[in-house]
């Protein structure tokens, strides 16, 4: 019964440290907001400013979640694979940075802390206000699950040492068996906090007494906490699955750097602190900030190498447009915003055209998840369109571009909506293949492709009324409109088909609703589709060609300059007499 109980009293402690560390975590991601994560997104192509970015985004989620959203933006074209590396060198750093508040001996004061959190978390005002409440009181769950399990294991210290010796960086042997079980659980729970957090319980009862014991276990779960990142990466284009696997690399050359300078990372991590929970600290922090410096200089040659060890003929997705850069001159920033428009719009032609299968019961998990994949890349498009745009209203605009940039948000909420009903039209399937009764016979299939159909027609419309270079906006509009008149009475044809099949008993009941359902997400997604083309037919959607050569030609004249006769100059100034 005592080994039941500390059993009982480990995986208490460790589920609420890693609750703890999730609440707190959650709370600080939602405090920030989004302009973390649009900041994230530019910063990459400055590696400095990525690095300092990762760097923080670390520190509030852990390098597993921080990797996890660079590889959902690089899956949505808002980032390449060499822009992630600067953000994923610091987000290991910023890691660090949360372990070593962690490993302040702070488990007397955990219970202020929740309380604190709780109060704040219910009583607060503001949202901002009560997500700050809410990370206050996993910071305080944490050190209590730390207190549980130091606690618990302190009693039978002297029955785990000997287990526990095998773990001994002082040999390679002893190194690899800690290595790997560390990684192994910190896989399956995917957190290197908990496991680093568990050491630090594992010091606090005495069991762990000296740091090259510990420094097997940190390692292992460094390499261990890339899992999170590599199963994320599941059915996403090449690109971002490359960006996981430069995370899995960056933490392998920081696990072979901290063991080839094995001896002098223990002597600078003990001469950092007398106490050996702050040694630990120290050292993780020490080898990440030193295998980050080693591979910063040489960020762009490190995407070469991972490209090259994940070689694949698929092509890379298409960039983001919302390039920093286009803001000095609004006109061709707006420009770039409807190019963006058209871009999310063909990732939801993509999904679209997988719905096919999955309407016909086919759905293979490969395609499910590309769906869902999809629906979040629109989503972090949109988000990034939005702050694109609000950067955008601060500059001098003229009343057109003003209307326009306002349309254009519109549209974009628009298109976020049609890949939010297309996930719907997912669901619905797997629904109805759990379902027996709602098989559909062959005519009522037929019915229902042809308006399939008649919504890819609409959806491709849309596409190509959004294509760069556009000038009829209002006569793209005009027949995107006709077209959603016609699915419009072949939707009410359908629906009054499917009411006489009903009354008639032709159709089982449960099939009869999910019919009525698709017919709904079809309806649903062409009403948005007509939303953007009735944006389209107002007067103010336009661009001006004119002022799109105009910064052409400016860019032109400021980036590559007319050699200058000094002597012919001068005489067009009529300086000669000056000189």
């Amino acid at each position: 019964m005592d080994y039941a109980f500390l059993v009982a009293a480990l995986l208490g402690g460790l589920a609420l440290f890693i609750f703890g560390m999730s609440l707190m975590t959650d709370g600080l991601r939602q405090a920030s907001g989004a302009r973390l994560r649009t900041v994230l997104a530019r910063a990459g192509r400055n590696p400095l400013l990525g690095i300092f970015m990762g760097t923080a985004l670390g520190t509030l989620v852990h390098s597993s979640a921080a990797t996890v959203m660079l590889v959902g933006f690089v899956n949505a074209g808002l980032l390449s694979l060499a822009e992630t590396v600067p953000a994923t060198l610091g987000a290991c750093i910023g890691t660090t940075l949360s372990m070593q508040a962690i490993s302040l001996k702070l488990g007397d004061y955990c219970f202020f802390a929740i309380a604190l959190g709780f109060i704040i978390s219910v009583l607060g005002r503001g949202e901002r206000s009560r997500q700050i409440g809410r990370a206050l009181l996993g910071f305080g769950l944490l050190f209590l699950g730390m207190n549980v399990m130091s606690e618990a294991i302190r009693p039978h210290r002297d029955t785990l040492q000997p287990f526990l010796a095998v773990v001994d960086g002082q040999s390679w042997h002893g190194t690899l068996i800690g290595l790997g079980i560390a990684a192994l659980l910190t896989s399956i729970w995917q957190s290197s906090g908990a496991t680093i957090g568990m050491c630090f319980a594992l010091i606090s009862a005495g069991v762990f007494t000296e740091l090259h014991q510990v420094l097997p276990i940190v390692m292992g779960a460094n390499i261990g906490t890339c899992a999170t990142a590599l199963l994320s990466s599941i059915g996403t284009n090449i690109e971002a699955r490359r960006a996981a696997v430069s995370h899995l690399l960056f933490k392998l050359f920081a696990v072979a750097l901290a063991l080839a300078l094995r001896p002098t990372i223990i002597m600078l991590s003990q001469a950092s602190s007398g106490d050996l929970i702050r040694q630990t600290a120290n050292m993780n922090t020490l080898v990440m900030v030193a295998a980050a410096l080693a591979i910063l200089p040489f960020w762009k040659v490190h995407a070469i190498v991972v490209r090259f060890l994940t070689p694949s003929r698929k092509k890379p997705p298409t960039p983001s447009y919302l390039k920093p850069d286009l803001l000095t001159t609004p006109e061709r920033a707006i420009q770039a915003t409807i190019d963006e428009l058209r871009r999310a719009m063909d990732i939801c032609r993509e999904t679209y055209g997988l719905l096919a299968e999955v309407i016909l019961l086919r759905t293979r998990p490969a395609a499910l998840r590309r769906i869902k994949l999809n629906e979040e890349a629109v989503n972090e498009v949109k988000v990034h369109m939005k702050a694109y745009l609000s950067q955008v209203s601060y500059r001098h605009l003229s009343r057109r571009q003003l209307m326009l940039a306002q349309e254009i948000s519109r549209c974009m909420s628009d298109i976020e909506r049609i890949g939010d009903h297309l996930d719907k039209i997912s669901d619905i399937s797997v629904r109805r293949a759990k379902e027996p009764a709602a098989l559909f016979d062959e005519d009522t299939l037929t019915s229902l492709f042809k308006l399939y159909a008649k919504t890819a027609t609409i959806l491709r419309l849309v596409s190509e009324s959004l294509k760069h270079g556009q000038t009829r906006f209002q006569e793209s509009a005009r027949v995107l409109l006709a077209k959603r008149d016609a699915y419009a009475r072949a939707s009410e044809a359908a629906k009054g088909q499917l009411s006489d099949e009903v009354a008639e008993h032709s159709i089982s009941p449960i099939a009869a609703l999910f019919y009525r359902e698709y017919l709904a997400s079809f309806d649903r997604i062409v009403k948005h589709a007509r939303a953007i083309a009735l944006a389209q037919q107002k007067p103010d959607f336009r661009i001006k060609q004119r002022k799109l050569d105009d910064a052409a030609d400016f860019e032109d004249a400021r980036t590559v300059p007319k050699p200058v006769n000094p002597n012919d100059f001068l005489q067009r100034l009529h300086m000669e007499d000056y000189i």
